[in-house]
């Protein structure tokens, strides 16, 4: 059934790795009747969790849709994985849903996860609840976690659901603060209770903070308020309503999703409290003319949907869209703004998990797939009469790579065409053939999501890979000037070779490719010789006299020499100026350069020193810091290349994973003595493998 755009919630559960997410996804599954029985991770049978390697690994590794139906609504769950490498999941979750729901674990209080998923929220402004999970759990500490969050985020942290415990300070169920009634479960049904005497005042003080809360969304209410009066029901909604839309107010359910206490409560508050998809975030569109523009979402508009995930099986591929504006059936022609080609929708879809339903429409504000097209995360599919493009879902740059290759030689393609597949499901990893190093750089945003599809490639495209280090560009340099001969002469029956050059080598700093000149006289060697002279020079300029890499800032000037006039050739004259530059350069005090980069560090300042102390055991030059503003700062450094291999991984370790950082090449640098050793010891041992 289609459901009108008021009906419709677009929710993103987030938060630490193993907080909760997908379990509370299951609970609420299960208690409208979408699933009639609740799965556990641990036995790799929840809706959310399907992919092999989630229930391999037991945890999400990308975000699942569970649609469900609540009280005349449709609650679009997305549940994302909490491991910070898959935060690319992340980012496609948070583009289309309209709230967040940050799920922070009674047992963990305020984690990183939690943090970061904050702070997602607060550069999106996205109205959020906080739900405390596991509190029923031993260990568990709901005061603890409550109160962090205050001390953390200030009186914004407004509590509608609290527990009750009994003497044990045991969970035995909740109160909702709101209408003062208590409840707890029973078989994994909701029994109303009795509230708890002693929990009286709690609830009074909890009820009155609410009041005051919705008192500050308008005049009329804060007049009211004053005046003494009490609001009516239909007012504390439409006030808390109001609140939650203009981040005032963050309110805080709890639960636990084992026996689903709280997830009926934790549904009310989605209808009733978070935006339908036509009070969420605005959109920035672009016209076809380059105008930027605000797109409206509203159901009686031209027909456009956003292409926010790509799911594929061996079935086939799913485009997941959220529908923007008007609503969408299957055959109908839109235009992909990207391309600007007409394309023919394919069947509908809703998806929970890995089932699919098909469906006829799918309406404004409304989540859903479609089927085997050929269209990429990131494209706005419109209507011809008004072509737009939505910003693209920004995904962090990578900054973890290592060298991909298949264990069986001749592999290669089938690795290439393997990642492909897997890049358009997750377009936040990044492959790119060196020519220089001949190596295919696998990038992404650390070693688990490498891990992962290390594993992909071996299960879905039988291809084996094994993963090395990544190999330094290194170039090398000469820095004094050094003159030889070069003498090619080879006597076979019949006519011979004969080539005899003069060359003077010197270093040229101003050029990086090598500049070939001719100061020859009275011609000592013809004209029609000299280019094979160069070609010669330019051929052994690509292996250094150190290690064997590329020879940069390099002059040669033929200045004289000999020929023959039967046996010289155009092949003796090339081998010569080869002779000439193999004798020369290993005396013209040769040297390794470093490709060196500019990094940015961000990191909340209790970790300045650790991080800035082992930038300088990197051999890193620290620029300048500048504070972000909320706590964090920016290091900037210049860094050399061959020492950043593992920064990734040693970064989260430092910051407990607070960290973050970008890395680009700016230029090459004159290698320290120990560190040239140590890159030559390392050609030199990769030379003889092969």
């Amino acid at each position: 059934m289609s459901y009108s755009v008021q009906n419709i919630r677009n929710v993103c559960l987030l938060g630490h790795s193993g907080s909760g997410k997908t379990a509370l996804a299951e609970s609420l599954l299960y208690m409208t009747g979408a699933i009639d029985r609740m799965g556990r991770a641990a036995d790799g049978n929840t809706v959310c969790d399907f992919d092999p390697e989630e229930t391999k690994r037991q945890i999400s590794l990308s975000t699942a849709v569970a649609p469900l139906e609540y009280k005349g609504c449709r609650i679009n769950v997305l549940d994302t994985p909490g491991a910070f490498d898959f935060s690319g999941e992340v980012m496609e979750a948070l583009r289309a849903a309209d709230a967040a729901i940050i799920v922070c674990s009674a047992k963990d209080g305020v984690s990183v996860g939690l943090e970061k998923a904050w702070k997602y929220c607060e550069e999106r402004n996205m109205p959020r609840f906080v739900y405390i999970s596991k509190t029923d759990e031993d260990n568990s500490d709901y005061n603890a976690t409550f109160d962090a969050l205050r001390e953390r985020y200030g009186k914004k942290i407004a509590p509608i659901v609290v527990p009750i415990w009994d003497d044990g300070k045991k969970v035995t169920g909740i109160i909702d603060v709101l209408n003062k009634r208590a409840y707890e479960m029973q078989n994994l049904k909701r029994v109303e209770i009795e509230l708890p005497a002693d929990k009286a005042a709690v609830v009074d003080e909890f009820n009155d903070a609410l009041k005051e809360s919705v008192a500050e969304t308008s005049e009329e209410f804060m007049e009211k308020f004053f005046g003494g009066e009490d609001f009516t029901y239909a007012e504390m909604i439409q006030g808390l309503r109001q609140g939650v839309r203009d981040l005032s107010l963050f309110p805080v359910l709890c639960g636990s999703a084992l026996t689903c206490m709280g997830s009926l409560m934790l549904m009310d508050n989605i209808a009733d409290l978070l935006p339908n998809p036509m009070e969420g975030n605005y959109h920035k569109a672009t016209t076809v003319g380059g105008e930027s523009e605000e797109f409206v979402v509203s159901p009686g508009g031209v027909p456009t949907a956003f292409v926010f995930k790509t799911v594929s099986d061996q079935y086939g591929k799913f485009s997941l869209v959220k529908v923007l504006s008007g609503s969408i059936t299957p055959d109908m022609p839109m235009v992909n703004a990207r391309t600007g080609e007409k394309v023919k929708l394919g069947r509908l879809y809703t998806m929970r998990g890995k089932k699919t339903t098909e469906v006829k429409e799918l309406a404004c504000g409304d989540i859903g797939a479609i089927a085997k097209m050929d269209i990429k995360t990131g494209d706005t599919l419109c209507d011809e009469r008004k072509v737009v493009t939505l910003k693209p879902i920004p995904f962090a740059e990578p900054c973890y790579s290592v060298a991909i290759s298949p264990k069986t030689r001749g592999q290669e393609d089938k690795i290439a065409q393997g990642l492909g597949r897997l890049n358009e499901e997750d377009p936040s990893f990044t492959v790119v053939n060196n020519a220089e190093t001949h190596q295919m750089v696998l990038s992404g945003a650390g070693d688990m999501q490498v891990d992962v599809l290390v594993s992909k490639l071996k299960n879905r495209f039988n291809v084996e890979a094994e993963l090395k280090p990544t190999r330094v560009p290194y170039r090398e340099k000469i820095r004094k000037t050094v003159q030889k001969q070069g003498r090619h002469k080879k006597q076979t029956g019949g006519s011979g070779q004969f080539g005899d050059v003069w060359i003077r080598f010197e270093p040229n700093p101003e050029e990086e490719e090598m500049v070939f000149a001719e100061e020859v006289f009275g011609g000592s060697v013809p004209k029609n010789y000299f280019p094979a002279v160069e070609k010669g020079l330019r051929e052994a300029c690509v292996h250094g006299p150190l290690a064997g890499y590329p020879v940069v800032n390099l002059k040669a000037v033929l200045y004289d020499g000999s020929y023959h006039p039967v046996d010289s050739s155009e092949i003796a004259f090339k081998t010569a100026a080869q002779l000439a530059y193999k004798a020369a350069l290993p005396e013209a005090n040769p040297v390794l350069l470093e490709p060196v980069g500019e990094l940015k560090v961000t990191v909340p300042d209790s970790y300045m020193g650790d991080v800035i102390g082992d930038l300088n055991k990197r051999r890193g030059r620290v620029m300048g810091m500048d504070p972000t503003g909320d706590g964090d700062q920016v290091i900037s450094a210049e860094v050399p290349m061959g020492e950043m291999g593992s920064y990734a991984i040693d970064l989260r370790a430092m910051t407990q994973s607070r960290g973050s950082f970008t890395f680009h090449f700016v230029r090459y640098e004159d290698c320290p003595p120990a560190a040239q050793e140590k890159a030559i010891a390392e050609a030199k041992a990769l030379a003889d493998q092969q």
